[in-house]
């Protein structure tokens, strides 16, 4: 069945405290009149019809937060605040309350259950993910039905680091490009030739330069509030007194393919993504949002 009830809204993962970053990386500014990754990111979706836009943060910076933001876009979208708190669990169930760590992206994701009844798409609030995928996944929207969700599948070489190793979820696509699975992938290096390669079993495997990776950007219904509800209540039953246990958007995901409930195209996306993880990496991100504004991709001030 063919939605065509509702524009999308954009769910923007914001709730991280940046500890290897030394900070909030989710306000701190990279462009040059004091733009955040995630104004890009808000700006694009606008741009591609996009009418709602909702934060998941902290409660403990929430005021920081949306002073840092208020009248920046809210008169050109909707704008929706919710909270990630490791409380938030279904009732009647225990956990261990001296945790600190949150319970992970599938559960933030949760945290908007109330405030999104619409087609929403999910990204990290610390990422830059191009212009283009925000029309890519309102289009998807546009024709897609509800039986299926969406994962933008980037090419590894446009998301790997010339200053280190990255992690990356590694997909494997059928010929219907639908996921099959993601498999998390550590310390993929890229060397001066541009090869890229991890260690498998003490033995270095080479990875070609297409391979399609998750970088967190999804699409999907409002039905996911439904299974993560039942998935996160089964999760804490389990977990919930593991110290760092966290329920990741592509368990669920995982979990749907296998019990065929849910199918996962992958839209496929030539952009280039970028992010921040340590203070090192500013200067990049600050140089690579100035190339994209001297090409017309954005004006000098977004706002």
């Amino acid at each position: 069945m063919k939605d065509q009830t509702s524009t999308p809204t954009l769910l923007l993962l914001a709730a991280g405290m940046g500890s290897r970053y030394g900070g909030l990386k989710q306000m701190d500014e990279f462009g040059p009149n004091g733009e955040t990754l995630l104004d890009y990111s808000i700006y694009d979706a606008i741009n591609a019809g996009f009418k709602k836009i909702v934060f998941v943060i902290r409660e403990d910076f929430n005021e920081a937060f949306r002073t840092f933001f208020k009248g920046k876009f809210d008169n050109l979208v909707e704008v929706e605040y919710v909270y990630q708190d490791i409380s938030d669990v279904p009732a009647g169930l225990s956990y261990d309350k001296s945790r600190t760590k949150p319970w992970g992206t599938s559960h933030a994701v949760w945290a908007a259950r109330d405030v999104i009844h619409e087609p929403f798409a999910v990204i990290n609030a610390d990422d830059y993910y191009g212009a283009g995928v925000y029309k890519k996944i309102k289009a998807y929207f546009d024709r897609g039905t509800k039986d299926s969700y969406a994962l933008l599948g980037y090419h590894l070489i446009n998301t790997a680091s010339d200053y280190g190793t990255v992690n990356r979820g590694v997909c494997q696509v059928d010929k219907d490009n639908q996921l099959s699975s993601i498999v998390e992938t550590l310390k993929i290096a890229k060397d001066s030739d541009g090869t890229l390669s991890h260690m498998l079993d003490g033995e270095v495997k080479e990875l070609a330069p297409e391979t399609v990776v998750s970088m967190n950007f999804w699409g999907f219904y409002p039905d996911y509030f439904d299974y993560c509800g039942a998935m996160f209540e089964d999760f804490i039953k389990h977990r919930g007194f593991e110290e760092k246990s966290e329920f990741f958007i592509p368990l669920l995901v995982e979990n749907l393919i296998k019990s065929k409930e849910k199918s996962v195209d992958v839209i496929d996306c030539d952009e280039e993504w970028f992010g921040v993880t340590y203070q090192e990496d500013k200067p990049h991100v600050q140089k690579r949002l100035q190339q994209l504004i001297d090409k017309g991709v954005y004006p000098a001030k977004l706002w």
